[in-house]
């Protein structure tokens, strides 16, 4: 069987990461990072703990961006330098590890010609993920307190910082639903795709009977807002309740009012947080969520009236999007992509890389036709 043709490969190559490097304009990226090294090295920087932890995030997650875009033109370099050496001395083991080594090149370029793929109107920004248990019971809350768990290792996985900022528990076992943030650039533009309904079937761990049960799990997801948004809530269209923190089971974490829930009169948006034990601090990062749901909507009732003018009466893309089966065989399948692999518990720790890139690749397939 004839190896790669390593000439051509490397030629692609080369030519796909001038691409990337092109879109992402590195040298624009090093002189925010410079920008950004200034700010943090200020001596009053901790003053404002906000803007801190804005400058710190925003830092170290365009340092990952351009370290990973600079690692592949060196790898792609060195792999250059080791075809030759193989090439010269023609020997076979030093083939065989280039042959390694591009196959693994080939996917990590890939995987940053996606991001190349992200340029909707709020795709740069951070995203506030929801997760809210659907029909299934208990298996459902456990269900989603699974998928928060993924999203968290995907996270991780990646070094992006995650925050929670409200869990409400379901009495048995898992979760009702959960807020939290991603923050990293273009994490909305990566994890929109994820936004649907998640459907899982297994053989049920709370029946005794031991039967196989379906249950569903909902995403949200919505790019966080910033100043620049012009989000404007009036006071009267709000009703504001305060309440105790609370843990697993019931069990109160605070002996103060401190968590607050906001409901949007209008729409019926009703948004909380309690990952603070300031009141005040709760209030504003729960209007922050509304106004990040309020100005999704807003871009939804937009394009909504488009898809009318053009007469698009598709479906929206994000509903029933992906089957997690658990029995009678193994198996996680995105419905949309036809993505699937054999492996779901690989999935639920997080390895999820490949079904993103695939929706990502499929939305602007879609968005393009």
């Amino acid at each position: 069987m004839a190896g790669p043709d390593f000439d051509a490969e490397l030629k692609n190559l080369d030519s796909t990461l001038r691409s990337i490097e092109a879109v992402l304009d590195l040298e624009k990226l090093s002189k925010e990072i410079a920008e950004l090294s200034e700010q943090a090295a200020a001596p009053d920087l901790w003053d404002d703990q906000a803007n801190a932890q804005r400058v710190t995030s925003r830092l170290a997650a365009r340092q990952a961006e351009l370290d990973r875009v600079t690692s592949q033109r060196q790898k792609l370099d060195d792999l250059a330098v080791l075809v030759e050496l193989a090439e010269a001395e023609d020997d076979a083991d030093t083939r065989v590890e280039a042959e390694k080594e591009l196959a693994e090149l080939r996917r990590a370029i890939e995987a940053l010609e996606v991001r190349t793929l992200l340029s909707g109107e709020y795709d740069s920004r951070e995203a506030l993920v929801t997760i809210r248990a659907g029909a299934g019971g208990v298996d459902a809350a456990d269900f989603a307190d699974m998928l928060m768990r993924m999203y968290i290792r995907w996270a991780e996985r990646h070094k992006y910082a995650t925050e929670v900022y409200d869990t409400s528990y379901a009495e048995e076992a898992g979760i009702k639903s959960a807020t939290f943030a991603v923050k990293a650039p273009y994490a909305y533009g990566t994890l929109s795709v994820e936004q649907g309904t998640h459907r899982l079937v297994r053989i049920s761990p709370f029946d005794n009977q031991g039967r196989r049960q379906t249950s569903f799990a909902g995403i949200e997801v919505v790019p966080v807002v910033e100043q620049s948004d012009d989000v404007d809530i009036p006071e009267d269209e709000l009703r504001i309740d305060v309440y105790r923190s609370s843990g697993p089971g019931g069990q109160g974490v605070n002996t103060t009012d401190s968590a607050v829930r906001i409901t949007h009169l209008p729409t019926g948006i009703v948004v909380a947080c309690q990952n603070e034990r300031s009141q005040l601090q709760n209030r504003a990062t729960a209007m922050g969520i509304l106004k990040a749901k309020l100005l999704v909507l807003r871009q939804q009732e937009e394009q909504a009236k488009i898809d009318a003018l053009r007469g698009d009466v598709a479906g929206s893309w994000g509903d029933q999007m992906r089957s997690y089966v658990l029995h009678p065989y193994q198996m996680v399948k995105d419905l949309r992509t036809e993505q699937e692999t054999g492996n779901p518990q690989a999935v639920f720790d997080g390895e999820i890389d490949d079904f993103i890139e695939a929706g990502i690749r499929w939305r602007r397939t879609r968005s393009a036709a």
